[in-house]
């Protein structure tokens, strides 16, 4: 009986496995080891056999190609050898695993085709805002704190980093120190128990290392000047230089200079897989001249980092204010005054020093040409003459979509083509302030959906930035076959039509001048005005400037005309942009029309966001018309134009009715970061969702009845 088991098991051993194929790596090497196990997952799940070489039909050799540029890679078949060469550990699991993603999109192992990759942009990153001591007080972020304190989450995380091409993971919170050490001098500072502590440290431990596993360069970045509370606490000082407040007068005493030049030298000599710092001259620091806040840098953070005994590398974040205060503001003193502390630094640091810019402010996702940095117009100074030991990183923030899927491939090609080559940049990150990628709190059906976390709701956003950051010439191909491969052929469209779609939040970001984090919250169309976070009537954009200078307001497209004016090639005027949206997104809603999603709730995800995308660009275009229409009304008191902008607000109502419709049986109530208005303390009721911005919709008509 057991004889006829065996041959029963081995002849279904057999039939499973149709080929066989043995992986030859050095696994004594945590990264070779880390791409050797993902390809045999991929083997594995493809019904592929791994055995020894001596009994398979085919052979994959993992390893180096010094002769290559860091982060490349190729793939070569030789008859049934196929070899994977990187130019370092990174290259090689970008290589390992784009071998996986072909054999995941149903190519046969004997078809395997030659492929090579090599980095376009240097500095590929994610910013990530932990929910401990965030910079925002808000329970939109501190929801996340169990699920971010997950490894699993982690690991799932930072595989889907690697798989898309990142090679940066920032950590960004107000004082990260005490969560990771008991600093020995200052040991009243934590405010932890021996087991919490070891906990917290078992936690960064286990996340560097499978960063490091994975290639990822690490790094801290704070805000300055803060401590912990319980230091505070034990010490009577005089400010609240700790969370959650932040906008207050920097403590320059020694003793707050002493403890945080021990917390950094500490924290960077106990974890040795943590790569770097970044450094914030801002929030925490209000009272002090840009040159003091530089100089505080260099005789706390910068002097202890240099004093470290091994390689650590910097992220020097480019100073927010030009004045006294903690508000946006540049200027050329400033400029002058950094560039020089960045250029005294030499060759400290390991590698460039990555200078951090925010593109476009909070926003980033608008206009892919350079309109304002933190505070206003950025100078040259930083660019000319060409710096020889910093480059440019751009903050490209995300404030505008957190529960829509949003995928525009032309807008992130067209930034790195216009921001990304010359030879002072280096890269960019991508993140949030107001938005943590961690608990699903979004989804509303109770059907099985292929996700766990927030971050793979969003797997197309990462998916682009990170593989066009690396290669801008990646085909679109390559993003549909993902579609097709997650939800079949019929799903080919879906790029396509997200494109169409998602594309609103970038024209609105374009039209509707944006500053700081909450000026704007694209997918629920809601802006600050004056105090409040709110709907954007019509009222509201009539006079309100744009971001993209090439857009002109509706009140400077109404005026010229009434003075006989002309407006120049490649400005856009609202009447032309309120066209585009109307055809862009009319074609998104045909080109999904078609889609079976039969009981596929993921599928169906896919196409709602498409649909709740594309009226709202219905529901702006109608918005924008009316406004032209009512802001001829204003000066010209014609009966006519008011009617008009009725029609085009009624149209543009039964868009956001369909929204709702949409939405509400699939998403949840949402708590919103921007809900705390225009006050730095946390607002407990800051439920979003767009019922409840539907009231706001028909006040608005209804006011306009009564002008």
């Amino acid at each position: 009986m057991r004889k006829i088991t065996a041959l029963f098991l081995y002849l279904i051993g057999l039939t499973t496995f149709a080929q066989s194929v043995s992986v030859q790596a050095d696994l004594q090497v945590p990264q070779i080891a880390y791409a050797y196990s993902k390809l045999c997952e991929t083997l594995k799940s493809d019904h592929v056999l791994v055995q020894p070489s001596a009994q398979a039909d085919f052979i994959i050799q993992l390893g180096l190609k010094q002769s290559s540029k860091p982060e490349a890679f190729e793939i070569k078949k030789e008859g049934l050898r196929i070899e994977v060469k990187g130019g370092d550990h990174r290259g090689l699991i970008y290589g390992t695993l784009a071998l996986a993603e072909q054999l995941k999109n149903g190519v046969a192992i004997e078809d395997i085709k030659p492929e090579a990759g090599k980095p376009d942009q240097e500095f590929r990153g994610i910013k990530f805002n932990l929910p401990w001591e965030t910079y925002r007080p808000s329970l939109a972020l501190m929801q996340h704190t169990e699920t971010v304190k997950n490894l699993k989450y982690w690991e799932a995380f930072l595989d889907m980093m690697v798989e898309n091409r990142f090679n940066v993971i920032s950590l960004w919170n107000m004082h990260p120190y005490t969560f990771m050490i008991k600093p020995k001098n200052f040991p009243e500072a934590s405010p932890w128990s021996e087991s919490e502590m070891e906990e917290w440290q078992h936690f960064y431990h286990e996340l560097f290392r499978m960063a490091k596993e994975r290639a990822l360069d690490t790094y801290l970045v704070h805000w300055s000047i803060f401590v912990s509370k319980s230091f505070s606490d034990a010490h009577e000082l005089k400010g609240q230089n700790y969370y959650p407040h932040y906008y207050t007068p920097g403590d320059t005493t020694e003793l707050v200079k002493q403890y945080t030049r021990e917390c950094v030298k500490q924290v960077l000599g106990e974890y040795p897989n943590l790569d770097g710092i970044g450094i914030s001259h801002g929030e925490g620091m209000a009272g002090m001249t840009p040159l003091e806040r530089q100089q505080w840098m260099d005789d706390v953070i910068i002097k202890a980092m240099s004093e470290v005994e091994r390689p650590v590398k910097l992220i020097h974040r480019v100073p927010f204010s030009s004045g006294l205060g903690s508000e946006g503001g540049t200027s050329k003193n400033v400029e002058v005054v950094t560039r020089d502390a960045m250029e005294k630094l030499g060759d400290t640091f390991e590698g460039p020093i990555w200078v951090e810019m925010k593109f476009n402010w909070s926003h980033g996702h608008s206009t892919p040409r350079l309109v304002k940095v933190h505070g206003g117009k950025l100078g040259d100074t930083y660019f000319d003459p060409l710096p020889s030991n910093y480059k440019i990183t751009w903050q490209m923030r995300n404030e505008n979509f957190f529960a829509l899927r949003w995928g525009v491939p032309s807008f992130i090609r067209e930034h790195i083509a216009r921001n990304g080559k010359a030879a002072y940049t280096g890269g960019n990150f991508i993140g949030s302030e107001c938005y943590i990628p961690g608990l699903d709190y979004f989804t509303a059906v109770d059907k099985p959906v292929d996700w766990e976390w927030a971050f793979q709701r969003q797997w197309l956003f990462y998916k682009l930035w990170g593989r066009l950051m690396y290669d801008p010439t990646t085909p679109d191909e390559v993003f549909e076959r993902e579609y097709v491969r997650k939800y079949g052929s019929g799903a080919a469209n879906l790029l396509n039509a997200l494109s169409l779609s998602s594309n609103t939040s970038l024209q609105l970001a374009s039209f509707y001048d944006i500053r700081w984090d909450f000026t704007l919250y694209g997918e629920g169309m809601l802006g600050l005005q004056g105090d409040s976070v709110k709907y954007i009537s019509v009222e509201s954009i009539l006079d309100h400037p744009t971001t993209d200078p090439r857009y002109i307001s509706i009140s400077d497209f109404v005026e010229t005309n009434r003075a006989g004016g002309s407006f120049g090639e490649g400005e856009i005027t609202p009447l032309m942009l309120a066209d585009q949206l109307e055809r862009d997104n009319s074609e998104a809603l045909r080109l999904v029309s078609n889609i079976s999603i039969g009981d596929n709730a993921s599928l169906m995800y896919e196409v709602a966001d498409v649909k709740i995308w594309a009226n709202l660009g219905l529901h702006l275009s109608e918005k924008i018309r009316a406004g032209v229409a009512l802001k001829e009304y204003q000066l010209t008191a014609n009966a006519l134009k008011k009617q008009k902008a009725l029609e085009h607000l009624k149209k543009g109502l039964s868009y956001w009715e369909e929204i709702v419709k949409i939405s509400r049986p699939i998403y949840k109530d949402m708590r919103l970061t921007h809900y705390n208005h225009n006050y730095f303390t946390a607002n407990d009721n800051n439920w979003f969702h767009w019922e409840k911005v539907l009231q706001e919709v028909e006040e608005e008509l209804e006011r306009v009845k009564e002008m």
